[in-house]
Parts: structure tokens; C-alpha cells; sequence
């Protein structure tokens, strides 16, 4: 009898065990919406914001991605760098960017770009698409009859103090009554890209921190965070800013498996205050 008692609770254990590995390695791709408020927008404004793809594959010529996105129907798609990978082909981020060239849309250098040592003609790539590369940049666009603008600054790689220089050069062509969104790659840089006039910031480069259980351990590690990271992925709410990391879309890129850490597109509305 005892025997019998031990046996089952042993097959119990495995059966949640093996439940807990299976749902931990899914990596099927979520859609994970935020809402902000201003007092500079009239109406909803919708953003997609694509980070940390890494040429990984979502279906035929990135069907499952472009699908989902024509379906949020966004009025501007941000890409916040590590699209393309240093590793593998861009084809599958030229597919994409293929089926999303009717939107209007912004990108900025991740890592990789530069670690690919073609960071020149992966811009030239995007520009090619009608993509708005951003280098220190602010540009206004108008959305339903109303201007925000889009600011961004390449990755670290490509130099601290150039990067820096970026980042004021963006501040100082902005407008502090329209509403700024600011494209970094890097979030462990927030308290720098605080001290200006950006109302929105949006970052990848984190990956979740890989490996984490929701709830208990927001993210395990990060590059250039490290262990335990203060900013994985999420929102995070600054007095009149708001910070969003994206855990990203990166799969079979990863030299770890993702653990309870779907890859995610993220969606953002700016709706009026």
C-alpha cells in the first residue's frame, strides 16, 4: 500500500514537472498591449514596436508576423533594434519588411548590426524599404491629423560619447508640446535618456532576461544589466514618462532556450489623458 502511495505521488510529480517544463519552453508569439496617456494627443494613436528579431523565422516569408500586425492595423511601426543578427541571413528580415513598407516606420541600430560589420548596409537595407533610419535624429510625423514625433540614437556600439552627442542632438531638435517617442536599443541607459524631453522610451536588448518565473523573477540576466535585471521587459512609470522594454522576438537565435519568456510583439496605445 505504501508502495502504491509512493508510485503515485511520484507519477503526480513528473506529470506537473514535465506540465511546467512544456508550458516553459513555449515560444509561441504573444501580442502584449500597452496603454499610455497624454495630455498631448487628441485621439488614440497606435504603435507596434518590433525589437531583438534577430532574422529569426515566423512563418512563410514572415507571414505570421505580418499577419498579426495588419491586423492591429498600427498608425506607425517602431523597430528598436537586433533586427538582423550578426549570425544569420537577413532574409527573413527583408521578407518582413517587404510585407510592412505601406506603414510608416522608424529604426534604430541594435548590437548585432554592428557586430555584423555591415551596420551601413543593413541601414542602406531598411532605407531601401522606405524605412526612417534614425542617427540622432527627431522626425515629426502626422497621425489622424495630429503630430507626435519620433526621435532615436544608434546603438553604443558605435561609440559613447557619439551616442551621447546623439542623444542631445535629438532633444534639441524636439518640440516639448508635441508628444516624443525615443527609440534606444540599450535600456540600461534609462536614467540618462530621463534627464530630457522624451515622453515615451521604448528598448529591447534585454530578451525577458531569458529565463524567468512570472510573478517571482521578472528576468534572470541581461546584457549589460546582469543578473536579475531591474528592466527585462515591461512598462515602467517615470512622474509624466513612461518606459517600455520589449522582451523581444529573438527563437532559434538563442544560445539558451527562452524560459516562461514568449517572444513578443508589443502594441502601445497613446490614447488622451
Amino acid at each position: 500500500m505504501i508502495i502504491l502511495k509512493k508510485k503515485k505521488i511520484f507519477f503526480c510529480l513528473f506529470i506537473f514537472f514535465a506540465i511546467f517544463i512544456i508550458l516553459g519552453v513555449d515560444n509561441r508569439l504573444i501580442i502584449k498591449k500597452y496603454n499610455v496617456n497624454s495630455n498631448k494627443v487628441k485621439q488614440k494613436i497606435k504603435l507596434v514596436f518590433i525589437a531583438d528579431l534577430h532574422n529569426c523565422k515566423y512563418g512563410t516569408k514572415q507571414e505570421e508576423l505580418i499577419n498579426e500586425i495588419n491586423e492591429i492595423k498600427p498608425d506607425v511601426i517602431l523597430f528598436g533594434g537586433d533586427i538582423v543578427d550578426d549570425k544569420i541571413p537577413d532574409t527573413n528580415t527583408r521578407f518582413l519588411l517587404e510585407g510592412l513598407k505601406n506603414y510608416p516606420s522608424y529604426y534604430v541600430t541594435g548590437n548585432h548590426e554592428y557586430w555584423s560589420e555591415n551596420v551601413d548596409y543593413i541601414k542602406k537595407m531598411f532605407k531601401s524599404f522606405g524605412v526612417k533610419v534614425l542617427e540622432g535624429e527627431c522626425s515629426k510625423v502626422l497621425i489622424k491629423n495630429q503630430a507626435i514625433e519620433i526621435a532615436g540614437i544608434d546603438d553604443f556600439e558605435a561609440g559613447r560619447e557619439n551616442v551621447f552627442s546623439q542623444i542631445s542632438k535629438a532633444n534639441n531638435q524636439s518640440t516639448k508640446e508635441l508628444y516624443t517617442v525615443f527609440l534606444s536599443h540599450r535600456p540600461e541607459y534609462i536614467k540618462k535618456y530621463l534627464d530630457y524631453n522624451f515622453d515615451l522610451i521604448l528598448s529591447g536588448h534585454a530578451h525577458g532576461g531569458q529565463w524567468r518565473l512570472p510573478g517571482i523573477i521578472n528576468g534572470l540576466y541581461a546584457p549589460g544589466q546582469g543578473m536579475f535585471p531591474k528592466y527585462a521587459g515591461g512598462k515602467y512609470n517615470f512622474e509624466s514618462k513612461v518606459f517600455i522594454v520589449s522582451r523581444g522576438l529573438a527563437r532559434e537565435s538563442t544560445r539558451i532556450p527562452r524560459f516562461f519568456n514568449r517572444p513578443e510583439l508589443v502594441v502601445i496605445n497613446v490614447l488622451p489623458k
